[in-house]
């Protein structure tokens, strides 16, 4: 390691401190669930979008609420349903009577945290509302476009189990989303502890360890950790991977996979890769940090063919062959 690589990283050391204040104090209201809590810090370190899906009662919203108190930042919780508008999210302009104008009527995504809760439940004109803030992290109401409040992020849920009456997320905007985390069942001390802690009417009172300003410097720290030009390689034959399967050993994937991930998989793959190294207090990158967020990044980018589905082989299937074939540098 060079010089500079050390002191980046005795600097990163000092600086992610306030993640295991950060961990403890959300511990307090979220028992395990560690992958969701740990996913939802990359996006905030990163300004990338995380999905979560997983059947009811496995605290998502709490969780998302509980990191948003933790930092201190805005929340706010969007229940999706059929009858939802894009002003029902965006605003809308409002007729004042007095002055005869009409004046912007902010809505609720004019804020630091969104909770899209079922976001799979809103017609297209409503995901397609939320997908302009998402990339742009911008709005336009009436003529005029306002900019979002900085960190921005979108925090969506989906139940997997109830498809009826839904409105499937397109290709397209899965792609915006950085993580696609799948949040399990907890394992049974986990489960004794919760019901333990939350079999009273006595909740938790959480208090922000960090601020907002601290948690944008630490952005800016995690822009600038070490990835060395072979890990990068590395990145960009995982993905190249998934749409030339054949070209890299993977044969038995060619009719497997209909469409590869796309240029963004590759660069959430490097800057969750970041992340991930900040949260353990690294300043360079290993090719564990890239193995860890592999399955978050890639699941929702791969669309299989039906040959697949009909076997029913799994996206995270194909993605832990991929990583098992190509060479760690």
């Amino acid at each position: 390691m060079s010089v500079d690589v050390v002191a980046l990283n005795a600097a990163i050391k000092h600086e992610s401190q306030f993640v295991d204040r950060m961990m403890k104090e959300i511990s307090k209201a979220v028992v395990g669930q560690s992958e969701m809590v740990e996913g939802i810090l990359m996006g905030l370190l990163t300004g990338g979008h995380v999905l979560l899906e997983g059947v009811p009662g496995l605290a998502k919203t709490l969780t998302i609420a509980s990191v948003s108190k933790s930092i201190s930042l805005g929340f706010q919780r969007i229940q999706f349903t059929p009858d939802l508008l894009p002003s029902d999210l965006i605003g809308t302009m409002i007729f004042n009577p007095k002055s005869g104008d009409f004046a912007p009527k902010k809505g609720p995504i004019f804020t630091n945290i969104v909770l899209a809760d079922e976001i799979n439940r809103a017609p297209a004109k409503v995901q397609s509302a939320l997908l302009e803030a998402m990339a742009e992290k911008q709005v336009t109401i009436g003529e005029t476009t306002y900019k979002l409040e900085t960190p921005f992020l979108v925090l969506a849920t989906q139940n997997p189990l109830e498809q009826e009456g839904t409105y499937p997320l397109p290709e397209a905007q899965l792609d915006r989303f950085m993580f696609k985390i799948v949040v399990n069942y907890p394992s049974k001390a986990d489960e004794l502890e919760i019901m333990n802690r939350m079999g009273t009417d006595h909740q938790p009172q959480l208090q922000a360890v960090i601020s907002k300003d601290e948690l944008l410097r630490a952005r800016e720290r995690v822009d600038q950790i070490y990835v060395d030009d072979k890990l990068r390689n590395y990145i960009v034959e995982l993905v190249m991977a998934t749409r030339e399967p054949a070209k890299y050993g993977l044969a038995n994937l060619q009719t497997l996979i209909k469409v590869g991930g796309s240029p963004r998989a590759t660069i959430n793959l490097i800057r969750a890769s970041k992340a991930h190294a900040f949260i353990r207090s690294r300043g360079y990158v290993t090719s564990e940090d890239v193995k860890a967020i592999a399955y978050n990044v890639l699941r929702h980018r791969l669309l299989l063919t039906f040959e697949a589905e009909a076997e029913e082989i799994k996206p995270e299937a194909v993605v832990k062959e991929v990583l098992n074939q190509i060479e760690v540098p």
